[in-house]
C-alpha cells in the first residue's frame, strides 16, 4: 500500500508544473491578435512653412505710402538715406497690437497638409505634414510680416496675454491645396475682425484670400506654393490693419 500511493503523489506533483506553462501559452496566444491591431505609426516628412520673400517689395511700398501721407515735406537737399530715415520714423505707430491664433474648424486645427482632389472631398497627403497646426503657422507668419514692416513695434500674441490697444482676431477658412484643370493650388482664406481691446468693440473686419498654383504636384512644390500664398497674405493683413487702426487712433 505504501509503495503504491507513492508514485501517485509524484505525478500529481509533476503535473502542475505542465499545467501553469500550458495556461501561459494560452494567455500568450490570446494576447496575439490583441496586438496585431494596433495601428503602427506612419512615417512623416515634416514641412514647415518657407519663407519666399514674395510680399517684401509690397512692405516696402505700403510703408512709403503711409509716410508719404502723414510726414511733412522734405527739403530738395535731403540725402536719400535722410529720407529713408524720415520715412521710417513718421511711418511708426505709437498703438500696440496682439494677434490672436485664428479658429478653424477640425479639419484645418491639425498637423497634417490638407488636400482637396476632387469636389469636397477633404484628404491628406500621406506622409507629410505641418510642424505646427495650421492656425499656428498663419498667427506666426502674420507676426512676422508686422515685424518686417516695421510701422507696428509693439506686437504680442495670445502666447502671452499683454495688454494691448488692439487685437487682431480672425478664422482660418482655408488652408489646403485644391486641384484645378488637374493641378494643386494652395488656397488661404482667413476671415480678420480687428478689436478695439478697451471697449471689445470690431473696428474693422475683412475677407483675404490668396490662391497660388503650384509648379509640380509633389508635396515639395506644393508647400512652397503655400509659403508664397501665406506671405501675400500676410502682407495685405499688415496694410489693412495699419491703415484702420490708424484711422480709429
Amino acid at each position: 500500500m505504501r509503495s503504491s500511493s507513492f508514485p501517485s503523489r509524484c505525478g500529481a506533483g509533476a503535473s502542475r508544473p505542465l499545467r501553469v506553462a500550458a495556461a501561459a501559452a494560452l494567455c500568450a496566444i490570446a494576447l496575439l491578435p490583441a496586438c496585431s491591431v494596433l495601428p503602427e505609426a506612419e512615417p512623416l516628412d515634416v514641412y514647415v512653412l518657407p519663407v519666399t520673400g514674395d510680399a517684401s517689395a509690397g512692405a516696402v511700398s505700403a510703408v512709403r505710402e503711409t509716410a508719404r501721407a502723414t510726414a511733412p515735406a522734405a527739403p530738395a537737399s535731403a540725402t536719400v538715406a535722410a529720407g529713408s530715415s524720415a520715412a521710417a520714423a513718421a511711418a511708426a505707430q505709437s498703438w500696440s497690437l496682439r494677434v490672436v491664433r485664428p479658429a478653424a474648424g477640425v479639419h484645418l486645427a491639425g498637423q497634417r497638409i490638407v488636400v482637396m482632389p476632387e469636389g469636397n472631398r477633404v484628404s491628406v497627403y500621406q506622409g507629410a505634414g505641418w510642424s505646427d497646426p495650421a492656425p499656428v503657422l498663419v498667427r506666426d507668419r502674420v507676426l512676422e510680416a508686422f515685424r518686417a514692416d516695421g510701422r507696428v513695434g509693439a506686437l504680442s500674441s495670445d502666447e502671452r496675454q499683454l495688454h494691448a490697444d488692439f487685437e487682431l482676431d480672425s478664422d482660418l477658412r482655408a488652408f489646403q491645396s485644391e486641384y484645378r484643370g488637374g493641378r494643386p493650388e494652395a488656397v488661404l482664406r482667413l476671415d480678420a475682425r480687428l478689436v478695439h481691446t478697451a471697449s471689445r468693440r470690431i473696428v474693422a473686419s475683412r475677407s483675404f484670400e490668396q490662391r497660388l498654383a503650384s509648379a509640380d504636384p509633389a508635396v515639395p512644390a506644393v508647400v512652397q506654393a503655400f509659403g508664397t500664398a501665406a506671405d501675400r497674405l500676410s502682407a495685405e493683413v499688415v496694410d489693412w490693419t495699419v491703415r484702420e487702426a490708424a484711422a480709429v487712433r
